[in-house]
């Protein structure tokens, strides 16, 4: 790696580079959102109460969980790509430049929900929530459980990405610096082994005892908490994330002859249908009505790697076909990207919300569907309009534009 040269990256994040709702979608690559859209929008659809959900998305609704998975896959990409061509470029990378701009991105509108949770308490979507602390230190996806801590649990997700911001700066210097090619291959391969092995463990001891004596919902809780959250055990998606975006920058030559677009887009298709059918695969929890997160042991040893690896080739078969997707157009789906973010952090408080406002009641079928995703949309878009599209102008009067990178 020490003797490449990489060219500076076109900017991959346009809120870097837009400051209104319509530049950004404008600005925007199609083929990464429409992952993000789809990631978006499938978890939102598995937060939804089966009485709000549209007969034709009833069965696509027990699998929106993955959509983390695509999100994790895709910031490994994106980090991953922006760290190591400036590394390359560098031979260093700013530390100081990379944590401020995160935090500009992530930190203004994650503080403000954590702020109306934890002084509003009837906005609260459960009774109970961690302490603030745990969020604050971004911690919370470790001994979380849903019996005892159900508001906010979907900052689980931005713990794992805060984990990951920390160690990958760290990890591309070293090799960049230290590291043979065999040695990181070896690193990658041992990443996603140890991880198949420590959930084989965790469920063999923790998840199938409690399966055994058919306690299902406390298999679920546990499940959750020692197998799903923490981020020892969901590596899967950024490892691969980052392993895309070091072959096509170090090695774009042997991608494009081995990867075209049509075989990265069947092998990637292959290996994400490959793992919806093992996930699909109840096992013990076939009698039950738990949700599909509860994975029995192939699916949770198995299907996670073969899920994340599908999404990277699909997702560089995509990146290839930019020039080609570039010419559709599509403002909604670039829309609903540019919202993402806003949107994974408001959407189980907004459907309470609907709740107390309009009545469980009146939330049922196609009506309550629309209600749900109107008012979603809303709250992001102000969300964004006050609060990220803001920070992001004030980052970059701080920030020289050389040096930010998402």
């Amino acid at each position: 790696m020490n003797t490449i040269t990489v060219a500076s990256p076109k900017p991959l994040d346009p809120l870097d580079e837009a400051t209104s709702l319509e530049a950004a979608v404008s600005a925007r690559a199609l083929g990464p959102d429409i992952l993000r859209a789809l990631a978006i929008l499938l978890v939102m659809l598995v937060h939804l109460p089966e009485e709000a959900t549209p007969l034709a998305l009833a069965g696509i609704r027990p699998y929106g969980w993955i959509g983390v998975d695509i999100f994790f896959v895709l910031s490994g990409y994106l980090i991953g790509t922006r760290l190591m061509a400036e590394a390359a470029r560098r031979n260093a990378v700013d530390f100081k430049a990379f944590y401020l701009r995160r935090a500009f991105r992530i930190l203004p509108a994650f503080l403000l929900v954590l702020a109306f949770y934890a002084f509003i308490p009837f906005l609260r979507d459960a009774p109970t929530m961690q302490s603030d602390w745990r969020f604050l230190t971004f911690t919370v996806n470790f001994g979380l459980d849903p019996r005892s801590s159900g508001t906010f649990t979907e900052a689980w997700s931005l713990s794992v990405e805060e984990h990951f911001y920390l160690v990958l700066p760290v990890l591309v210097v070293f090799l960049k610096r230290r590291a043979t090619a065999i040695f990181t291959a070896f690193l990658i391969t041992t990443i996603v082994i140890a991880g198949m092995g420590l959930r084989f463990a965790l469920w063999q001891n923790e998840v199938g005892p409690a399966a055994e004596m058919h306690a299902y919902r406390a298999a679920l809780a546990v499940y959750l908490r020692d197998v799903y959250y923490p981020t020892y055990n969901r590596l899967d998606g950024l490892t691969f994330g980052v392993v895309l975006a070091a072959i096509r920058l170090f090695k774009p030559l042997l991608w494009e002859r081995y990867m075209p677009p049509y075989i990265a887009l069947g092998l990637g298709s292959t290996f994400a249908i490959a793992a919806l059918v093992i996930f699909s695969i109840r096992g013990p929890f076939a009698e039950t009505n738990l949700p599909l997160v509860l994975q029995p042991l192939p699916g949770a040893v198995v299907g996670f790697p073969l899920f994340s690896a599908g999404v990277a080739f699909i997702l560089g078969a995509l990146l290839d076909l930019q020039p080609r997707i570039a010419r559709w157009h599509l403002p909604a789906i670039s829309g609903i990207a540019t919202l993402s973010y806003s949107l994974y952090l408001t959407h189980k408080g907004i459907y309470h919300l609907d709740q107390m406002v309009f009545g469980r009641s009146n939330l049922q079928g196609l009506s309550g569907f629309i209600i749900y995703f109107a008012t979603c949309f809303i709250v992001a878009a102000t969300l964004w309009f006050v609060v990220e599209r803001n920070f992001l102008i004030l980052r970059d009067h701080l920030l020289p534009r050389s040096n930010r990178t998402g």
